[in-house]
């Protein structure tokens, strides 16, 4: 048997979610191999959503020219466990599945892998903060494969104008380990024909990082400092006047929020809820006024149907949808938002005695119920469904009156005064009873299930402050709280400490 009928097949492994360009890159490289007189193939196993599972497109191809007498060489369908040579992830999860999976062999394969992130829904629905450290998934790229090459290709696809997909081809010709030059991965593009320009321009780009090939790093949070805000002057006056400077930034950013989510007197409301805080925390580094200044912001803000409406209309959030999906400004853009407010939102959002007798049994009942039952969809982009979120968005005026405010500030009042009774008497456990208002989030059956297990472990309280690990023991339930949305993992642990159950 001669050396050329020998040769192994090379495996090419692509992972990308929908409208990235999956299929178009398994074309560009099947085309790449036929045209240098190879045999090739390629195969596609689609993911069940858009971010449960991305799609994995396979191509192999042998790479030597056969002639018409030669038996065609045997391909494989799909990827093979420690059998393939090149993984190209367009997003650092999708990288991460690649080593679980076993596709990435630290004797053989090449990952190409996107640092970007789009979190995956259980990322998303996650009680607390679901994100896996992308940290990770880079270190566990660097151990598994033969050679790791990183960078964020989603943001040299959008400096370009083209899709993810046309980089990583850059990047793929860039690494060198296929037995193609640059101007034959160029000329595959060019024949595809569709967006030569954009994609050659895209294809440049990843050339240049992968030749670059620098260590990979996770993205860096960004600190870029805060524009100015005339509106803001007097409460950052008033920041720096009354407030200790280690906590000067997290006051910024509360103060910002709570303007930008109602006016400038409910961001001097934030600051005079937290002046108690602030005379109890005798503390150097202020770790309790700093953690409480931080969730008062986010419960102060929040979610109802006046401040969803008030971010779907922004004139931001317009640009932001034309820019993703690339229309250009001869294109109409429209755009659907599919809302679904219940009896209880809308009563949420109306003073508080109208509100109260609309969840009463009845007839108002009754017929918001059934006109909301189905749900509808408002063309945000046209006049007339613009006009009915703006409507829905003026209410803020109503806000301080609506009856989600008062059962909202009620209870942050509550949390407040108890982190003060504690502070003096156990700091950890005061900063611990502070960063329980992680579990409050969120509107509908969300915002009902983190405030059952806030308030539970809030009745909880008294019991604790009796044992000698009373700030551990409510970190532990919170935590419990927060991994398991069912509300099982804290009932249990609530059974088993002997403290009251959840109402």
């Amino acid at each position: 048997m001669s050396h050329e009928r020998t040769v192994r097949p090379i495996g090419i492994a692509i992972l990308a979610m929908g409208g990235e360009g999956g299929g178009v890159l398994a074309d560009w490289i099947v085309d790449l191999a036929e045209h240098a007189g190879f045999m090739a193939q390629s195969t596609s196993v689609p993911g069940v959503a858009q971010r449960t599972g991305a799609t994995i497109y396979y191509v192999e191809f042998h790479p030597v020219a056969t002639g018409p007498n030669d038996p065609e060489p045997v391909l494989a369908l799909v990827p093979v466990a420690g059998d393939v040579d090149v993984v190209l992830a367009s997003e650092l999860m999708e990288a991460g599945r690649a080593v679980q999976r076993g596709l990435v062999s630290a004797d053989r394969t090449t990952l190409i892998a996107s640092t970007h992130r789009v979190y995956s829904m259980a990322e998303k629905t996650a009680m607390g903060d679901g994100r896996v450290d992308s940290q990770r998934f880079i270190e566990a790229g660097k151990q598994a494969a033969r050679r790791f090459i990183a960078s964020d290709f989603a943001v040299l696809a959008e400096r370009s104008g083209s899709v993810i997909s046309a980089v990583l081809f850059g990047a793929l010709a860039g690494a060198g380990v296929l037995p193609f030059k640059r101007a034959d991965f160029e000329a595959a593009i060019e024949r595809g024909g569709v967006g030569v320009e954009s994609s050659l321009k895209a294809f440049e780009a990843g050339f240049a990082a992968a030749a670059a090939d620098a260590t990979p790093t996770a993205p860096a949070a960004a600190t870029a400092a805060l524009p100015p805000d005339a509106r803001l002057m007097a409460l950052e006056a008033r920041i720096r006047a009354e407030f200790p400077a280690e906590v000067h930034q997290t006051l910024y950013l509360g103060v910002r929020r709570l303007v930008d989510y109602q006016d400038v007197a409910y961001g001097g409301e934030y600051l005079d809820r937290l002046a108690a805080i602030r005379d109890c925390d005798s503390a150097p580094a202020k770790s309790l006024l700093n953690e409480t200044a931080r969730h008062l912001a986010l419960w102060m803000s929040y979610e109802d149907t006046v401040r969803v409406a008030d971010l779907k209309i922004r004139s931001g959030r317009f640009q932001r949808v034309r820019e993703e999906v690339k229309a250009s400004r001869a294109q109409l853009l429209h755009i659907n938002e599919f809302l679904h407010p219940r009896v209880d939102e809308i009563a949420d959002t109306l003073p508080a005695g109208l509100g109260r007798w609309l969840m009463q049994p009845g007839w108002a009942r009754r017929l918001v119920e059934r006109m909301t039952r189905e749900g509808r969809v408002v063309r945000t982009s046209s006049l007339w469904g613009f006009l009915q979120l703006y409507l829905v968005a003026s209410m803020r005026c109503l806000r301080r009156r609506s009856l989600r405010y008062a059962r909202e500030m009620a209870a942050c009042d509550r949390w407040l005064a108890s982190i003060t009774e504690l502070a003096g008497q156990d700091y950890a456990l005061a900063v611990e009873v502070a960063q329980c208002q992680r579990l409050v989030k969120g509107y509908g059956d969300t915002h009902a299930r983190g405030m059952r297990s806030f308030t539970a472990i809030e009745a909880a309280l008294p019991a604790l402050r009796r044992h000698g690990e009373a700030a551990q023991r409510v970190r532990a339930l919170r935590e419990a709280a927060l991994a398991d949305d069912s509300g099982k993992r804290l009932a249990d642990l609530l059974g088993q400490w002997q403290l009251p159950a959840i109402e």
